[in-house]
């Protein structure tokens, strides 16, 4: 993943946390809703770098336990 789209995937997430901590105080529904969409939005940031790597070929072998 290239370091522009690192940093939005931070960015945005680290506002959408914020801002779900900030609702709060206004509606407990808000910013449930709020720190879901955050949450589904880290996901999203993992997901695309694993994607890249797997189009790239660098993705390292899986271990087994």
């Amino acid at each position: 993943m290239n370091k522009g789209l690192a940093l939005w995937f931070a960015v945005s997430s680290m506002a959408l946390v914020t801002l779900s901590a900030i609702l709060i105080n206004e509606s407990a529904w808000l910013a449930l809703g709020v720190f879901v969409v955050a949450t589904l939005n880290i996901g999203w940031g993992f997901a695309t770098k694993v994607r890249i790597q797997r189009k790239a070929g660098n993705v390292p072998p899986k271990s087994v336990h």
